[in-house]
Formats: C-alpha cells, sequence, structure tokens
C-alpha cells in the first residue's frame, strides 16, 4: 500500500476525534452560546430608553434578593452562578445593585471555601463603588479573610493549600486603615496585626505596630493591652549583657507611662517598680561585661570610663558593687565626691582625715 493512500483515514480519523472529544466539544459549545446569547441578555439598549429603565432596574432588584435567598439557604453555588451571570451581563454595570451583586458573589465564594478569590469582588467595591452601601461591609469582609490567613489558614497554590497568606492579610488591613481611618474596623484590624505579631515572636514588629495603634487610638479601650505588650515585646527582645541594652531603656520608659496611666492595673500585671530594679540590674549588667571586655585586653582608661558610668548609672545595683570591687583591686580612685548616696561619698570619708 502507498503512503498516499493513507493519508486520507489518518486525516478523517483525527478529525473525528478532534470533533467528538468531549472538551472540545464543551468549549465549543460554550463559545457558540455566549456568542449567541451576549445580544438577547445585553441591558444597554433597556436601560438608555427611560420608557423601560424602571423594570430593568426592578429585574435588578429580583436577581439580588434571589441571591441573598439563595445564600440564607445555604446555597453559595447557585448563588454565585445567578451573580455571575448577572454581573458579567453587558450594561449591568450601570445599575444601583452592581456594588451589591459584587459584596453578594463574593460571600458565595467565601462561603465555598474561595477565600482568595472573594477578595476580588470585595476589592472592586472597595475601590469603584466607595459610595455604596456595601462598602464598609466588603472591607469587614476582606478583614475576616485577612483573620483567616492571620490564624494560619494557608493559600492556594496549585490546586493544594500550601503558600502563607500573612502578606495578604498585612495588605488589607494596611489598606482597611487607609479606607476607614480611626473607625472601630481599623481599630479591629490594626491591634489583629500586632496581636499576631506577638504571638509570633516577631517582637520588633510588635513592638513597632502597637506603638502605632497608641499613636492611631489614643482613647482605645485596648490602650492598656497595647502598653502592656510594647513594653514586655521591647524587653524581650533584649539579648543579654554582650548586646546592645538600648531597648532596656526604652522599656523602662514605656512601663513608667502604663503606672502614670494605669497604676493599678501596673501593681495587678506586675509592671511595677520590681521590674524596673530588673530592668536596672540587667542594663548595669551590660555595663560591668563591657568593662570587663575592655580591661581583658589592656584598655584600662575605656573600662575605667564604663566603671564610672555604671557607678552613676546604676549606683545602688549588683553589678555596681562589682565595679566599686574592680576600682579597688586596680587601685584607682573611686570617681566624685558629690552626689549623696552615691559610690563617690565611700571615697570622700576615706580620704578625709
Amino acid at each position: 500500500m502507498l503512503v498516499s493512500d493513507m493519508q486520507p483515514p489518518t486525516q478523517t480519523f483525527r478529525g473525528r476525534c478532534l470533533f467528538t472529544c468531549p472538551v472540545f466539544a464543551g468549549v465549543l459549545l460554550g463559545m457558540l452560546g455566549a456568542c449567541g446569547s451576549s445580544s438577547k441578555v445585553s441591558t444597554v439598549d433597556a436601560r438608555a430608553d427611560t420608557t423601560r429603565r424602571e423594570a430593568v432596574i426592578e429585574a435588578d432588584r429580583g436577581v439580588v434578593a434571589d441571591a441573598r435567598r439563595l445564600l440564607a439557604q445555604d446555597r453559595p453555588g447557585e448563588a454565585k452562578s445567578l451573580l455571575s451571570a448577572w454581573i458579567e451581563t453587558e450594561g449591568n454595570r450601570r445599575s444601583p445593585y452592581y456594588p451589591e451583586a459584587l459584596y453578594l458573589r463574593g460571600n458565595a465564594k467565601l462561603a465555598l471555601g474561595d477565600e482568595f478569590d472573594s477578595l476580588y469582588d470585595y476589592e472592586r467595591v472597595a475601590r469603584d463603588h466607595a459610595g455604596s452601601e456595601v462598602f464598609a461591609a466588603a472591607l469587614e469582609r476582606e478583614f475576616d479573610v485577612a483573620k483567616m490567613y492571620l490564624d494560619g489558614l494557608r493559600r492556594r497554590a496549585f490546586g493544594l493549600r500550601i503558600d502563607t497568606g500573612v502578606n495578604v492579610a498585612e495588605e488589607i488591613i494596611l489598606r482597611i486603615n487607609e479606607r476607614l481611618p480611626g473607625s472601630v474596623l481599623a481599630e479591629r484590624a490594626l491591634l489583629e496585626l500586632a496581636d499576631y505579631y506577638y504571638r509570633t515572636r516577631d517582637l520588633p514588629m510588635a513592638a513597632e505596630t502597637y506603638d502605632v495603634f497608641l499613636d492611631a487610638f489614643p482613647r482605645s479601650t485596648k490602650r492598656p493591652l497595647a502598653l502592656q505588650r510594647r513594653a514586655f515585646a521591647t524587653i524581650a527582645q533584649y539579648k543579654g549583657p554582650r548586646h546592645d541594652a538600648g531597648g532596656l531603656i526604652e522599656a523602662k520608659l514605656q512601663i513608667e507611662q502604663f503606672q502614670r496611666e494605669f497604676p493599678v492595673d501596673a501593681e495587678r500585671l506586675g509592671m511595677s517598680d520590681a521590674l524596673q530594679a530588673r530592668l536596672d540590674e540587667s542594663a548595669a549588667e551590660q555595663y560591668l561585661v563591657t568593662a570587663r571586655w575592655y580591661l581583658d585586653r589592656g584598655d584600662e582608661p575605656a573600662g575605667r570610663l564604663v566603671l564610672t558610668r555604671l557607678l552613676y548609672t546604676h549606683p545602688t545595683s549588683g553589678p555596681a558593687r562589682d565595679a566599686l570591687t574592680l576600682f579597688e583591686q586596680h587601685g584607682w580612685p573611686l570617681p566624685g565626691a558629690s552626689a549623696s548616696g552615691s559610690p563617690g561619698r565611700q571615697d570622700t570619708s576615706r580620704a578625709t582625715p
């Protein structure tokens, strides 16, 4: 048999397989259906016609009411299909019910577990329809999605929930505070983000976010909690005497602020003078470790300078007593002979005959 004799059957077979393939047939029928129905469902002309406009708006109201009924009956799939067909119809963007339809479709997607896809509808409401009645509700739903991600829900990637959604949640909360500044929702969202950082031990971000919260909402009922956790987050960043102790000074100021504003809560929560004393001890220990580091390397002037600073800034601490011992071991005169109660007073009494 010649090769040319085999070609027509092969082409016929391929053509028959192509048109009998279920996938191709479905795509082709969908395209044909869309082309054939686009002109029938368009509402552009009807909305432009003053005699038909009211009837179209009444039909819009019916679609939205049906969607609400389906969602109330826990049938989000049907509600989504109904709303998608209406939203994608040419001319319906001009309907006064268009923002609400977007909002309801977002709710349907959220109920179906497509929380990330629902954000597209909520964001269209927030971005393009800020004056609509569902604007605040859309932001509320966005915050619900943000909380889901902050509580550990993973985004879908390649059909699996393997991608973190924290960056999406951060962006949502930032936009809520930009769009509704000073609102109860913005307050809740910002505090939720700060608590997430605190919960996951991202201490620098926790302290910074609580600080922003306190500035943005100075009269919040959550102010005591924010002050307390900001101070604890600052203290927890201290890694020991061999590291920078600047955060301890800031934490001490934060504790003093808490004591001034909420003295009863400060005693109850342990944010009292006892905690400040422990912070002083830690800061003094940092001075002592630094001074010994200089002395071990033969840099006595630098070591003596740090010890002198320790005696003046933390005179009643345990490391201050160790510093006095080092002064005696090296035969150095004790610094100063001035302030009452300072280590220098001992030196003055010994030097006076």
